[in-house]
């Protein structure tokens, strides 16, 4: 899941060269050293600074960090400091891009539906555009259903993942009608799967007559017109 960063400040040693270069080089670094995971691979390009910046060259390693609350976005503006006594403090702008594997929907999913491990692929996404989060583990949609319908080819995200399949293809369940305040049930057989609120088919063991029904509870699904 993508999740807010709050981010102190870092040592970073001192570049050599026009201060101002050096605070770019240090923000960069420091955007790299931060994200850096294994398996990641991460892109930071400093933006030009004023040129009319007048910075005396700093005699101890430089700092830089994020503002607390600060949220990974593909432009950051990092804050580095000279933390000398008649030191300096510069906020640098920053194009920053995160790749790192996700899952991906691989074929139109709808509401309700159980998330296997054919249904999605992993690929490398820039989380930073990733405003809604994303999945990486397969572990986390294990017996999960979908609680919006997803196109092949859109990141699963956190809040497209319901709860755990209440009914899944092939599960013996309680196959509810109601009518006119007359409650029937009967043994039936899913021939889907989904969650509590999700609708699916389900053959009626008695009469093999295949109807639609909604999930209720676990084992449990009510006919519906």
């Amino acid at each position: 899941m993508l999740a807010v960063l709050l981010l102190g400040s870092l040592a970073l040693p001192a570049f050599a060269g026009e201060p101002a270069q050096a605070a770019r080089a240090a923000a960069e670094q420091w955007l790299r050293d931060q994200y850096a995971t294994p398996g990641s691979r991460v892109v930071a390009q400093a933006g030009a600074l004023d040129s009319r910046l007048q910075l005396a060259a700093c005699p101890v390693p430089l700092s830089a960090g994020l503002q607390d609350g600060s949220r990974l976005m593909p432009r950051m503006n990092v804050t580095v400091r000279c933390p000398a006594a008649d030191g300096w403090t510069l906020r640098v702008p920053v194009q920053l891009q995160v790749y790192r594997q996700v899952l991906v929907i691989g074929r139109p999913l709808q509401r309700g539906d159980g998330v296997r491990a054919d249904d999605v692929r992993s690929e490398e996404r820039d989380i930073t555009r990733l405003g809604y989060g994303y999945v990486s583990d397969l572990a986390e949609v294990e017996g999960r259903t979908l609680s919006r319908a997803m196109v092949a080819g859109s990141v699963l995200t956190p809040n497209a993942l319901g709860g755990r399949t209440a009914v899944k293809a092939g599960d013996q369940v309680q196959l509810v009608s109601r009518l006119d305040g007359i409650e029937v049930r009967a043994n039936g057989v899913a021939l889907g799967n989904g969650d509590s609120g999700s609708r699916l088919r389900v053959r009626n063991g008695s009469s093999g007559k295949v109807v639609d029904a909604m999930v209720t509870a676990p084992g449990e699904v009510l006919a519906v017109p």
